[in-house]
């Protein structure tokens, strides 16, 4: 008796990982997504578990000429990690994360998280810039730019990117450092997932162990808004703040009265001395009525899960970004007008500040193009129930459209959705053209499409 053996059987016998597909008893839990909002079915998703498992994808997927998808922590708000009828490759099974506490270096798989990297570089007291939110992959923030607690200090994650391995369009093992491949380095520090699937990537580390920080809340005022932009350019490198704008939370910190009222929070981290909290702290007190804190000492990946609860997966999103070179009023108007309307407890507008650290690179020696911005906004609804999708959606469209007038052209692409294409080259500026260049030598045939996508 003769059996047939189908291109999936081959696949499944090249991996060592797992490759999943309709039908199977784990298929609606493989394709599922951090954010709620998508919901695709691909052809089939393969969990890989080293390079040779993800080689062995792109071949495949490239032979039955599959598109392909590449998730690692699958925080993907725009819901690039899935694809309809094609081939997911998934990293979440690749999480080791290895340092070097003598070169001050760390090396992540693909699919490890930010707290799957500072619960490993914090046994050594050392840290670099990652997310805000312990369950974001790694190479996903990193391969935008990699904004967070420490980038004043430290640069975003992608300045501190030295290495990286990635499996290219036609199923090779490439690495990249300053010496092999740095064209493709210098490409991967920002410019997305265009050029391949990322296996692993290496970090310059920073001494930090512990850190002031926490919440300080306020009343929804623009006056605190433009007290923290005074104090953000003189405060030293060591001292991030990110704005937030918010409802009110549920917390024993913020009395009961302003529980689900608009807010706005200074959501701080500072890795300086011990000796000089006080003083943080009474920065932050003046910048506005303090209705509400939690602010103290602690390890510094604990600072990274203080959203972990609020932005559990399964919930929708619908986000935007831009760029801006300063605070105008306009800008402060608008967050004020939308605050004020914040559609749930779980939507936010986060002001990440972009200088100190962020400016001493060059806007040409990285991807990340805009070096002259001072803040990256994001902002957006998030939701439980299904049947908000449309006022949520509105409300966000409605706030970009009144905030665009007094930001730049631009914005971060980590916080683009799916219908930001036509914003690609803008968000790129003057490396765009480069970018484009490293793209038809490493993919040609736009293989890694679902991204923001840099057309070869």
């Amino acid at each position: 008796m003769t059996t047939t053996t189908t291109p999936l059987d081959t696949l499944r016998d090249a991996v060592r990982g797992t490759v999943v597909t309709p039908g199977d008893p784990s298929y609606d839990v493989s394709r599922r997504v951090y954010n709620a909002l998508i919901d695709r079915r691909p052809a089939a998703v393969v969990h890989a578990v080293d390079a040779a498992d993800v080689i062995a994808a792109v071949r495949y997927a490239r032979e039955q000429r599959l598109p392909v998808a590449v998730r690692g922590g699958s925080h993907s708000v725009a819901g690039f990690g899935t694809v309809d009828d094609g081939l997911v490759v998934d990293l979440s099974r690749m999480r080791a994360v290895r340092v070097d506490p003598g070169a001050r270096t760390a090396r992540a798989e693909g699919g490890a998280t930010w707290g799957d990297f500072n619960h490993a570089t914090h046994a050594f007291g050392l840290a670099t810039t990652g997310g805000v939110v312990s369950t974001t992959g790694v190479a996903g923030l990193t391969l935008g730019g990699g904004m967070g607690h420490l980038a004043r200090r430290c640069g975003l994650s992608c300045d501190n990117l030295v290495a990286a391995d990635v499996v290219t369009a036609e199923g090779t093992l490439v690495t990249c450092d300053r010496d092999r491949n740095p064209e493709l380095l210098w490409a991967l520090r920002g410019g997305g997932g265009n050029f391949g699937v990322v296996t692993s990537l290496a970090f310059r580390l920073h001494p930090i162990d512990v850190v002031f920080g926490g919440i300080v809340c306020y009343p929804l005022d623009g006056d605190v808004a433009r007290a923290w932009q005074e104090m953000n350019a003189a405060a030293p490198v060591e001292l991030n703040t990110i704005l937030v704008v918010a409802l009110g939370p549920e917390e024993p910190f913020l009395p009961e009265r302003w529980h689900g009222r608009p807010i706005c929070a200074a959501f701080t981290c500072f890795s300086g001395p011990a000796a000089e909290d006080e003083r943080v702290l009474a920065r932050l007190e003046g910048l506005g009525p303090v209705v509400g804190r939690f602010i103290d000492r602690m390890p510094y990946p604990v600072i990274n899960t203080f959203f972990d609860e609020q932005l559990p997966p399964g919930l929708y999103h619908y986000w935007k970004g831009n760029f801006s070179r300063g605070l105008t009023d306009g800008a402060i108007a608008a967050h004020m007008e939308f605050g004020a309307t914040m559609p749930s407890m779980e939507s936010d507008t986060a002001i990440f500040p972009i200088d100190g650290a962020c400016h001493e690179v060059g806007p040409e020696d990285t991807a990340f193009a805009y070096r002259d911005a001072s803040f990256s906004h994001t902002f957006g609804g998030t939701w439980v129930d299904p049947a908000d999708n449309e006022r949520n959606i509105v409300w966000t469209r409605a706030y970009d459209a009144a905030l665009r007038p007094h930001t730049e052209e631009a914005g971060y692409v980590n916080f683009m959705t799916d219908d930001d294409q036509d914003r690609v080259r803008v968000n790129y500026r003057q490396n765009y053209d480069r970018l484009r260049e490293v793209k038809r030598r490493y993919d040609p045939d736009n293989v890694f499409r679902f991204n923001q996508n840099i057309a070869p």
